[in-house]
């Protein structure tokens, strides 16, 4: 299971286009020798904070170009329905990612009814419902306080 770390400078917000995040997610696509059109699901850190979300979403279409903004990536955060479990976060949204990949279901983002306009269409945010998807390889998203930033990269053997 490769994992990338990076931090970001400030102990709270996240470094403009949230260059940490992105280097991490590089990171871990190299770590895992697979192409970002590899990936067909984002389990995002997404805490329903305006800056994080939408820097989060920019760094996911930089990263995963054409593959995210022509929408072939579905993108989700499961806190929508669990909540923000602090240092218990990134362990229960890499087991729903693990579970997405073997299940082919896609949590939704529930009570998602608006998005940032700055990053409105951008991606496929799965809203409200879940999604049924024959899932290659996934990945999950973890930020933290401090600047942290992990990324994980499930993949079918």
């Amino acid at each position: 299971f490769p994992t990338r770390r990076s931090s970001d400078l400030h102990i709270t917000n996240p470094a403009p286009g949230h260059v940490g995040l992105a280097k991490a997610m590089r990171l871990a696509l190299a770590d895992a020798k697979l192409p970002g059109d590899a990936i067909g699901y984002v389990n995002a850190h997404a805490t329903a904070t305006a800056a994080g979300d939408t820097l989060e979403a920019q760094a996911i279409a930089g990263v995963f170009g054409s593959h995210a903004t022509d929408k072939q990536l579905l993108v989700s955060s499961t806190k929508s329905m669990h909540g923000h479990l602090l240092g218990g976060a990134a362990a229960i949204e890499a087991a729903i990612s693990v579970r997405a990949l073997c299940e082919g279901v896609v949590p939704p983002t529930i009570n998602l009814d608006r998005v940032d306009p700055e990053i409105d269409g951008l991606l496929d945010l799965v809203p409200h419902e879940a999604r049924r998807r024959e899932l290659r390889a996934v990945m999950s998203n973890s930020t933290g306080f401090g600047g942290q930033n992990a990324v994980l990269v499930f993949a079918r053997v």
